[in-house]
């Protein structure tokens, strides 16, 4: 089911939000919230890709007046057609056979029907998936030659299940309004719906990567509950040679490169996301690194309301999900509040993106004592959170290029954040020796360990003069190298050459 919330016949630039803006907040959906507001001369429109409606509240942002579309489609609700017998084309298998082959071989082109829509509305249809006898042999075939030892029922329901929203995005591209380009924001599910709309348009497509969307699906499968594998008896590494998950894994690494294989451009946020994209399968001569940027002045302008002689508060500003391993935040603050009783924490951000993760961190919070020093404030503006804050940290196990450290350094203050991510170029200068030589933003420690998360956050609290050091380092850095016109200037100029190249056609 499509959902029209604005509805044009024409944009400038479309935009592929899975999961993000305009129904969470923070994070990418903040980045694209920021290329709204700032390029009035451009109109948008957006594409967002949900899991099933009931996971999404209202809509987290004010939709500006250059956003004049928004389409929301949920790409795993339950639309099965009725049941019917049906032959299948055998030439449609065929394709889907080499295809296979491709994956195997990489010698081996991805056949070119698989880029044309046509394939899926037609040739091989939703139906011809769900109950053809071609469909039925062919799993037969790959199950006995890939998967012998798993069980044929998890199998069976594993690969309809990741392949059914493939035809959901075709029918998206049929029906998309008129578009100069396209720009997805991760790989995944909006990369690959950007690919197959920028073959069938013969549009552009920019793709930037904030994370690495193949190894966080990577690190969300491997940790996943709801994937029941019964493992062979002689296996001993359930994870490890658990083929469910590695069905899933394998398929979002593939629909990866077959974004990475049509886009025009392909940008990371700091120079080590661009060389694993490059080993993922990007041609490097696309790449390219593009930093965030933030609004300097702006975040000046609200730190005038910081009060003297305030609680010492940490805010760890990010969604309530297992990636950002609030736990362990948690378990550091047990150790800082021994130290420091009166240190608050404050997590700002959606809790109900993983309902199940949220509870477990509230037990946890009330099992170690520590409900009079933490709260959990859910999605708010950071503007308001920072004035109020001491010093911010990051304790996920992976991210890209967090906006929260670089708004937080626009405010002088300093993070300490594990090392992920660009993390620790942020913290430490990682662009050029001038940028390292501005010095240390903040502390930087290992994933998962609370005692040196804690370690630090008690020097910060208690040494005045180092805390302001690194926040004045801090803001130093953002001012030079991440501001918001910097960041503006760069995605609009990627737009316009496009644009332009399109028109000129």
């Amino acid at each position: 089911m499509t959902k029209y919330i604005r509805k044009s016949s024409s944009v400038d630039v479309m935009l592929l939000a899975e999961g993000t803006y305009p129904y969470i907040g923070g994070g990418v959906s903040s980045w694209i919230a920021q290329i709204l507001e700032g390029m009035k001369d451009i109109r948008f429109g957006i594409c967002f890709l949900g899991s099933v409606e009931s996971d999404y509240g209202g809509l987290k942002y004010e939709l500006p007046d250059n956003l004049v579309h928004l389409e929301v489609h949920y790409l795993f609700e339950e639309n099965t057609p009725e049941v019917k017998r049906i032959k299948g084309d055998e030439k449609a298998f065929e394709t889907i056979e080499n295809l296979y082959a491709s994956f195997k071989d990489k010698s081996i082109e991805i056949p070119k029907e698989i880029k044309n829509i046509d394939f899926y509305l037609q040739d091989m249809t939703f139906e011809d998936f769900l109950y053809s006898k071609k469909s039925w042999e062919f799993i037969n075939k790959i199950y006995f030659k890939n998967a012998p030892d798993v069980s044929f029922i998890d199998y069976f329901w594993t690969l309809r299940d990741i392949h059914k929203p493939v035809w959901t995005l075709a029918k998206i591209v049929k029906h998309f309004p008129d578009m100069k380009i396209l720009h997805a924001p991760s790989t995944g599910y909006a990369g690959f719906l950007g690919a197959l709309a920028s073959y069938d348009r013969d549009t552009g497509l920019v793709l930037t990567e904030h994370g690495i969307y193949t190894r966080e699906r990577k690190i969300d499968m491997l940790s996943a509950e709801w994937i029941d594998f019964k493992k062979p008896a002689l296996l001993k590494q359930p994870e490890e040679f658990n083929y469910i998950k590695k069905m899933w894994i394998e398929f979002f690494r593939i629909i990866g490169e077959f974004a990475y294989e049509k886009a025009d451009i392909i940008l990371s946020l700091y120079p080590e996301a661009q060389n694993i994209q490059i080993a993922l399968g990007a041609d490097a001569r696309k790449t390219r690194v593009l930093p965030n940027g933030v609004d300097v002045d702006a975040i000046q302008a609200v730190m005038k309301e910081k009060q003297k002689d305030q609680k010492p508060v940490i805010s760890l500003i990010g969604r309530v999900v297992s990636i950002k391993d609030i736990k362990t935040f948690i378990r550091a603050m047990r150790i800082t509040v021994n130290q420091i009783p009166d240190v608050e924490a404050w997590i700002v951000g959606p809790t109900d993106e993983d309902k199940e993760y949220f509870t477990e961190c509230e037990h946890m919070i009330e099992s170690l004592g520590l409900t009079n020093n933490m709260r959990f404030l859910g999605f708010r503006n950071i503007k308001e959170i920072l004035p109020h804050s001491t010093l911010l940290t990051l304790t996920s196990i992976s991210e890209g290029m967090p906006l929260v450290i670089l708004e937080g350094f626009a405010a002088g203050i300093p993070c300490v954040a594990t090392d992920v991510g660009s993390c620790k170029n942020l913290i430490e200068g990682g662009l050029n020796d001038e940028d390292r030589e501005l010095g240390l933003a903040g502390a930087i420690t290992s994933i998962a360990n609370p005692g040196e998360l804690a370690k630090h956050y008690i020097r910060f609290l208690t040494d005045e003069e180092a805390r302001k050091k690194a926040g004045d380092i801090a803001l130093r850095r953002v001012e030079k190298y991440y501001s918001q016109e910097i960041f503006l200037k760069e995605y609009h100029e990627i737009y316009m050459n496009l644009i332009n190249k399109k028109e000129s056609l």
